[in-house]
């Protein structure tokens, strides 16, 4: 059984806050299901394409956050070919960009 958790919209909102209180940038790329869509995250550091990670519940039923898309060197078209993509499979999902200094472990301290 996987832990409960929160609506998306909330999820969102409190990463936005966490990215900007750390000296960082966050914006709402595309907006999903309030309530249970996926999350996406596309990380760079001081503009630099980073990642891009999904939360994915793992077989254990806990969510985690997986690479998935283009490598660190990928152009901006190559990074929007991927979204617009994988947000045509699922309607639902939102797209967060988050600017921030170690974007990953900025991830890692924030779930």
């Amino acid at each position: 059984m996987s832990r409960d958790r929160l609506p998306a919209h909330l999820e969102v909102a409190g990463l936005l806050r966490r990215a900007e209180a750390a000296g960082g940038f966050a914006t709402v790329l595309r907006k999903g299901d309030a309530e249970r869509g996926s999350l996406m995250l596309v990380l760079a550091n001081r503009g630099q394409h980073a990642a891009i990670l999904e939360r994915i519940l793992g077989f254990d039923g806990i969510y985690k956050w997986q690479r998935v898309g283009p490598k660190e060197s990928a152009s901006s078209i190559e990074i929007d070919e991927f979204l617009a993509k994988r947000t045509r499979f699922d309607e639902d999902s939102w797209v967060i960009e988050l600017d921030i200094a170690e974007p990953e472990r900025f991830i890692a301290e924030t779930t």
